[in-house]
């Protein structure tokens, strides 16, 4: 049978999500976890890859394995045996043929900036010394859904076959002493909301234009753009399917 699995985790201790040849990940934790309590080798595929240090409060992931009978207490178990930084919200049967790279209509990721230096916010959210201006990066933000090619903010050694995204929406919201850029799209390029966040922190803080903004996609060359920002704001948030994936 068919499974997805729902999970968070906070990215701080892992080397992103795919498992690695010489470093821990979340997808290497998981099947091991699982292996261990089905007594059978489980391999995961996960609904995206995050980087290292990114975190998901939302991800989905698909395994295939024998009738689990009691899948409220195979969650219990799963988590009593997990990290304190993984978490499972749910598993539950879909159809056979369901995948959840491929079936994923929708991806949402959020990136937090602190605006005040806060021990509590260490770790997981940007903290930045001079608050930007949050209407220039909005209007930069806007110019985003004009575009379907990203290659600019994409990682330069990657093996996708097309740089297209169908970017649905993205901005900047002030949220007491934090500021959220929430972005949502089909898919995303690795590396590509930080890359997108670092270069509207140019706009935001004047060192680039709206019409420079514009023409760093049309360039479609990584170095023109800005810097990426750290991987400890970024969430991926939530993962969005079709109605009839499950069994």
């Amino acid at each position: 049978m068919r499974y997805f699995i729902e999970l968070s985790y906070n990215g701080k201790n892992y080397h992103g999500w795919q498992i690695q040849p010489d470093a821990i990940s979340v997808q290497e934790v998981l099947e091991k976890t699982i292996s261990t309590l089905l007594r059978s080798e489980i391999k995961i595929t996960g609904a995206g890859r995050t980087d290292t240090g990114v975190h998901a409060k939302q991800l989905f992931a698909h395994f295939d394995a024998e009738p689990i009978e009691d899948l409220p207490n195979f969650i219990f178990r799963l988590n009593s045996f997990l990290p304190k930084d993984i978490a499972v919200q749910d598993v539950f049967v879909v159809r056979d043929d369901a995948h959840a790279r491929f079936d994923a209509t929708q991806r949402e990721y959020k990136y937090y900036l602190s605006l005040q230096k806060d021990p509590f916010r260490e770790g997981s959210a940007y903290f930045v010394h001079q608050k930007p201006h949050l209407a220039s990066m909005n209007q930069a933000a806007k110019v985003l859904s004009d575009h379907r090619d990203f290659q600019c903010f994409s990682r330069s050694k990657t093996d996708v076959k097309t740089y297209h995204c169908d970017i649905k929406m993205a901005n900047w919201e002030e949220a007491g002493n934090q500021l959220v850029f929430t972005i949502s799209a089909d898919r995303f390029l690795r590396n590509m909301v930080r890359a997108i966040v670092g270069t509207l922190l140019e706009v935001g803080y004047g060192k680039m234009t709206l019409d420079e903004f514009h023409d760093v996609i049309k360039s479609k060359d990584r170095g023109k753009a800005g810097a990426s920002a750290p991987a400890h704001g970024l969430y991926l948030t939530q993962v969005i399917y079709p109605d009839d994936i499950k069994e």
